[in-house]
């Protein structure tokens, strides 16, 4: 008869190198998405801003639309960064159309200034004839611009101005 082997002690857990390389394979995931966290963050504010831009230039196109004889005779035309001085009118004696627009103007650029870090505006007006319609339509052209520096130093952009342009015939 054979003699039984001997029954070697069994090992429960995990030895030291094992929990070792666990937490080494943790460490590098929680890593991986901190990072993520980090860019999706930069992301957001970079889309708040540009969400931000787009409403502001909204807003003088809208202020252009509701002085629209002013607005298709080049009343709200300004360069970028130019901003108007404010134009005092009361209820004794209220803004005429041309001192409307300046004030509007004056309004934006204020906005502008506050809403976005180092935010500048311009506006352009053009006639445009219609070949269908023969009618000179007039185009106005917004473009808002920013600085974007920390999107731009995170996706590796060239630069830091960032600009949006809207275009709509008034």
């Amino acid at each position: 008869m054979t003699a039984p082997h001997p029954h070697r002690p069994r090992r429960n857990g995990f030895t030291l190198i094992e929990v070792l390389i666990a937490l080494l394979v943790l460490s590098i995931g929680l890593l991986g998405i901190g990072k993520i966290m980090m860019l999706s963050a930069r992301a957001n504010d970079s889309a708040l801003m540009r969400s931000q831009a787009t409403a502001l230039a909204w807003t003088i196109l809208d202020a252009m639309r509701a002085n629209r004889q002013v607005a298709l005779t080049t009343g709200y035309d300004t360069a970028l960064g130019v901003v108007p001085a404010a134009v005092v009118c009361t209820a004794l004696a209220p803004c005429n159309a041309t001192q409307q627009a300046q004030s509007d103007l004056n309004l934006w650029g204020a906005s502008l200034a506050a809403g976005l870090p180092a935010g500048v505006g311009s506006v352009v007006t053009a006639q445009a004839p219609d070949t269908v319609t023969n009618a000179n339509n007039v185009t106005a052209t917004v473009t808002v611009q920013w600085t974007d520096t920390v999107a731009q130093q995170a996706f590796g952009g060239a630069g830091n101005n960032v600009s949006i342009v809207l275009e709509t015939v008034l």
